[in-house]
């Protein structure tokens, strides 16, 4: 079988799906590995580079999309390369099925094979291809240190002759992968920080990383069987708008990862607590694209409100691409691998399996 991937909008999307690394992992796997010129040289990897591991070089997408049987991606394909895909094709990549609906049902009414990749079962098989796991885990790290770079105070501890320099403030809001890892970071670059999470499983994890866990009284059980975050009541909603109104007036930066699958991701800080924060203080909210966590977040935009600098990125990963790239790649390649029926040399939708039973889009 052809395995392919085609050119993203590097406006938009600077990673890639297969590496060079990955390359050879699919050829030992029993596939032709088909990309276009140019497809990883705004990461430093020439053509050459994918060549020396056994892949061929197409002209451009369009025929990359001719002569693959599987076509792997980060995003959606365009209108026009949607009309290139024939019948029985597979497209994987993390395709949005909230949003991209309509044109995910043209895909369908083709009979393309659609598999989403965000929408992986949280199980201990899967793990390997969890791409919200790998990618949230750099979006974390590098969102704090976004906001520490346009925080314009030190972040440790500093005793001076002159005086001593107090330790920055963080609070972390949603203490999913994301959060934790910018617990982690913030711990390491000697801020103090604070977290909350609807999920009381958090707590453990928020401390074991040197945080100090927030929450309402009486919290109500607001985990999903998938290891997922729900929506709140509203008497949780009020109770916890207090609790972050009175945090928030102490805190310097603010990191946002509340994220509630398939929905507009929930206000969790309003205007008001903005309003009562310290001037100079940073919020990054990295749930911008699903309509932010904050009610001031516009998207690839820096909003000052007060002194107040609110941050939000349609894709931070952008900012990391060679370090997502290689991650995500791993991810697409596990996935493969489990599609893949090495004696019948063709993939195996089976039905049975739950990874690929919730993955699969009809």
């Amino acid at each position: 079988m052809n395995i392919g991937s085609i050119s993203e909008d590097k406006k938009i999307e600077k990673r890639i799906s297969i590496t060079p690394e990955i390359v050879k992992k699919y050829i030992t796997l029993g596939f032709n590995v088909n990309l276009p010129k140019d497809y990883g040289i705004h990461l430093g990897l020439d053509d050459n580079k994918f060549k020396d591991q056994g892949a061929k070089i197409i002209a451009d997408n369009t025929e990359v999309i001719k002569n693959s049987d599987i076509l792997v991606q980060l995003g959606l394909i365009t209108d026009n390369e949607i009309e290139l895909i024939r019948e029985s094709q597979t497209l994987i990549g993390v395709l949005n099925p909230y949003q991209n609906k309509n044109k995910l049902e043209i895909l369908s009414k083709k009979k393309i094979n659609i598999f989403s990749l965000e929408l992986l079962p949280r199980i201990t098989r899967a793990q390997s291809m969890d791409i919200l796991s790998s990618q949230a885990n750099l979006a974390g790290y590098k969102a704090v240190v976004e906001s520490f770079a346009k925080f314009e105070k030190a972040v440790p501890m500093m005793m001076t002759a002159a005086g001593t320099v107090p330790a920055a403030k963080v609070l972390v809001v949603g203490a999913g992968v994301a959060g934790l890892q910018a617990i982690a970071t913030a711990k390491r670059m000697g801020a103090i920080v604070f977290a909350t999470d609807v999920r009381m499983a958090s707590k453990e994890q928020v401390e074991s990383l040197g945080g100090k866990f927030l929450t309402v009284d009486d919290t109500e059980n607001l985990e999903t069987e998938g290891g997922y975050a729900k929506e709140t009541s509203d008497d949780f909603k009020k109770k916890q708008e207090i609790l972050l109104a009175e945090t928030l007036k102490k805190i310097d930066i603010v990191i946002c990862t509340a994220l509630i699958p398939g929905k507009q991701a929930p206000i969790i800080i309003k205007e008001g607590m903005i309003e009562e924060m310290q001037p100079g203080s940073v919020i990054y909210d990295l749930a911008a694209i699903q309509g932010g966590n904050t009610s001031c977040t516009e998207v690839n935009k820096i909003i000052d409100k007060n002194g107040v600098k609110i941050m939000g990125e349609s894709n931070i990963l952008n900012k990391l691409p060679s370090s997502s790239s290689s991650l995500y790649a791993k991810n697409v390649f596990n996935f493969v691998s489990n599609l893949y029926d090495k004696e019948k040399k063709n993939i195996n939708i089976n039905l049975e399996d739950e990874i690929i039973a919730k993955t699969i889009i009809k």
